[in-house]
């Protein structure tokens, strides 16, 4: 259903129905085919309003990710916070990243990232934002490892050189599973990077069910998670 933007509402309200518009064009069309006119007309809005708010189509392309990541994070902060391994939690960021199934409210579509990342290769100022998306991003998984060592859970590697490795690899998998490559589906991305993480960081990690196909590792976590409430799906023996 469309929601007026012009109509009713605080000033954040009507950005926020912008932004939410924004992804789903974007991910509906793609960013190249996305008109500042097609988000105006799914947010019931007009297009001077929305040229009002965010001035060019790269600075809503960007804020439409900034607000799809700060979601994201809230929703993970305290789900992870509930966990009460490093592995744990190090097992959950890596599941709400990789399957859909995991998280409360799914992160938009990769092929938005992918429309980002090709504008960051043309657009400096898209570049800028790309790169501070992803300071945050390493910045979350080298502190979790930090807490994991300090825990006594984790190896000594270097947390930094590790969430560099860790965001690569899931970025590297995000690809394939936008573009439906049969061979890395959701599920073996999660159990594929969660094999790689337990061998760096020097802790077992026991998979409960498959990687890929119907009843793979995604719908398995999910029916567990629903099954007990939250928990974890990591052991960590030092």
């Amino acid at each position: 259903m469309r929601q007026r933007a012009d109509g009713s509402g605080t000033a954040d309200q009507r950005r926020e129905q912008m932004l939410r518009a924004a992804l789903e064009v974007i991910d509906e069309r793609g960013y190249p085919d996305t008109r500042i006119a097609d988000v105006a007309e799914r947010a019931g809005t007009s297009p001077a309003l929305v040229i009002y708010y965010f001035k060019t189509k790269n600075q809503l392309l960007t804020e439409a990710i900034r607000f799809s990541e700060d979601r994201w994070y809230e929703t993970g902060t305290s789900r992870i916070a509930a966990i009460g391994t490093a592995a744990g939690r190090l097992e959950e960021l890596v599941a709400m990243t990789c399957l859909p199934e995991a998280d409360t409210e799914p992160n938009e579509s990769w092929l938005v990232w992918l429309d980002l990342w090709a504008q960051a290769g043309r657009h400096p100022e898209v570049a800028s934002v790309r790169r501070k998306f992803d300071e945050r991003w390493r910045e979350t998984i080298g502190s979790m490892v930090l807490e994991g060592q300090e825990a006594g859970e984790f190896g000594p590697v270097d947390p930094a050189d590790f969430a560099v490795t860790l965001s690569a690899l899931l970025d590297g998998f995000a690809i394939q599973i936008a573009l439906g490559d049969p061979s890395v589906d959701a599920g073996r991305a999660f159990e594929l990077t969660m094999r790689l993480a337990a061998r760096e960081l020097g802790f077992t990690w026991a998979p409960r069910y498959r990687a890929g196909g119907e009843g793979g590792a995604g719908s398995r976590l999910a029916e567990e998670r629903a099954a007990r409430g939250q928990g974890n799906g990591s052991s960590a023996e030092r």
